[in-house]
């Protein structure tokens, strides 16, 4: 009776998502639309649906079962991240808006050249593919384990159905769609979080003001790590990583940029990535909340975990704490993870079509409009694929594997964008590629060596690393003539 339930749920949330898609591609479904939303956005729309693109269906999942392992130790990297937000606003967004750009690797070819454009939007298209597949895993998972193996559905057909629901509502507009369902969805999503802590609560064996007094004094509730610098929960570490990985993530992340980008003027882009990184940080700390209040139900009612933190939260909802928040649990599980999901699928796109097969420049619009039609199909079936990879070889927690990947395949993009804005040097375009291809292979061995030699094992400072080794390589690789002033557009 649940799993049907859950089925005429996902059914009626996917209705209400193409008819979103409907009305909004009704009058422009050309490439302009689907790569830059007209440049009509309102800033506060994208501002939501940002958030609910950045935490996804894994923040949801992971974030609470971290409490387990690491109390609050995650909100050092949440507090790092505002400011991160801050250097986008006023570092990156006037560049992109002065270039007026579709997608912000174009402005790689305006610094550098041709091989350092190709090589910056590569990065950015193995890095997100990857990424975006393993967030799109976890809800794919949890639907199969809640609903599809009672009904006997493989498992690659139950992601094969939600990519194809993805395409879907996407396919014709992309970003235009994309803007106005990740608002519904973020929406939706911390609704069904704040009603499952209220649920949790009443749970829980002790009055409300009871409840926040324990968890206050609780050890799990410590933030802040300054005695141990070799422990990868250090609060240096935490923070200035998550300083850079905002800046990454969101600032040299086409799939983020290209929500800003859709928004009409600069000011009102700034305005975005301000309430947008001020909200960022109560809404994580209520998926801390979460995870620490299922421990305290679990010690009180002797709950025995399992061995991974990313199932802690979906065991509480599917055995003990009634159907109620099991269905909250699985509509904040979708919510989360299409907004990330389709959100991802559109930049994709967009980059690999303006990117490696400039699209922007065909004469012929019908063709483009094919053209990037195809692309989107192409990156729907490559998600498909790596999601079933990933279910065969994912063994630690996920969040943390993403973050992983990025501090090999965004570093590289860090230092290039550091060198391009915080220099006037000029490089050898053609070795780019080498240097970016040879910094995170550096870095994979330092790591090796420093658990071999030293016992410290780098976290998320190796994207710090990862760029910083890009910057010197192409400082070693700088050419004569320095750039006088800053890009113009061509």
């Amino acid at each position: 009776m649940q799993s049907f339930s859950i089925l005429i749920i996902i059914a009626v949330y996917f209705a209400v998502l193409l008819l979103i898609s409907h009305l909004v591609s009704r009058k422009s479904s050309g490439n302009e639309a689907f790569f830059r939303a007209d440049k009509k956005s309102p800033w506060w729309i994208v501002a939501i649906g940002m958030i609910g693109t950045s935490i996804s269906g894994v923040s949801f999942v992971s974030v609470p079962g971290m409490v387990r392992e690491f109390n609050f130790s995650y909100m050092q990297m949440v507090l790092g991240f505002f400011f991160g937000y801050v250097i986008i606003a006023k570092v990156l967004l006037p560049i992109y808006y002065k270039l007026n750009l579709t997608t912000i690797y174009t402005y790689l070819n305006e610094r550098f050249g041709r091989a350092t454009y190709k090589t910056g939007a590569s990065f950015f298209l193995l890095g997100k593919t990857i990424g975006a597949s393993a967030r799109l895993y976890i809800v794919a998972l949890i639907l199969q384990q809640t609903v599809f193996n009672s009904l006997n559905v493989p498992f690659w057909i139950t992601v094969c159905s939600t990519i194809i629901l993805i395409w879907l509502y996407t396919f014709r507009s992309g970003i235009k769609t994309v803007i106005w369902t990740d608002t519904l969805q973020t929406v939706v999503m911390i609704a069904a979080l704040v009603l499952i802590i209220t649920q949790v609560m009443k749970q829980i064996n002790m009055p409300t003001v009871e409840i926040f007094s324990f968890l206050k004094n609780s050890p799990m509730t410590d933030i802040f790590v300054f005695d141990d610098w070799k422990s990868r929960q250090n609060f240096w570490k935490h923070f200035l990583s998550g300083v850079f990985i905002p800046v990454v993530m969101t600032g040299l992340d086409q799939d983020m940029m290209q929500k800003n980008l859709t928004i009409r003027t600069l000011k009102d882009a700034q305005k975005n990535m301000y309430w947008y990184g001020i909200t960022f940080v109560p809404i994580n700390f209520l998926f801390l909340t979460l995870g620490a209040m299922l421990l305290l139900l679990a010690s009180q009612n002797g709950i025995n975990l399992p061995r991974t933190s990313d199932e802690i939260l979906p065991l509480f909802a599917t055995q003990y704490l009634g159907s109620t928040v099991y269905i909250l649990f699985v509509i904040g599980i979708i919510a989360a993870a299409f907004s990330s999901a389709d959100s991802a699928l559109a930049a994709l796109t967009t980059s690999f079509s303006v990117d490696i097969l400039g699209v922007d420049k065909l004469q012929d619009k019908s063709k483009a409009v094919k053209t990037r039609r195809k692309i989107h199909i192409l990156i729907s079936i490559a998600f498909t694929a790596i999601i079933l990879i990933f279910k065969e070889i994912n063994d630690k927690s996920i969040i943390d594997a993403i973050y992983t990947i990025v501090s090999y395949t965004y570093g590289p993009l860090l230092g290039l964008y550091a060198f391009g804005l915080f220099t006037k040097l000029k490089t050898n375009d053609k070795l780019v590629p080498y240097i970016a291809v040879l910094s995170p292979v550096i870095c994979y061995f330092l790591n090796i060596i420093s658990k071999t030699h030293w016992g410290y094992s780098f976290g998320y400072e190796l994207l710090m690393l990862n760029g910083f080794i890009t910057f010197v390589g192409l400082y070693l690789n700088k050419q004569a003539t320095a750039v006088k002033g800053k890009p113009e557009t061509n």
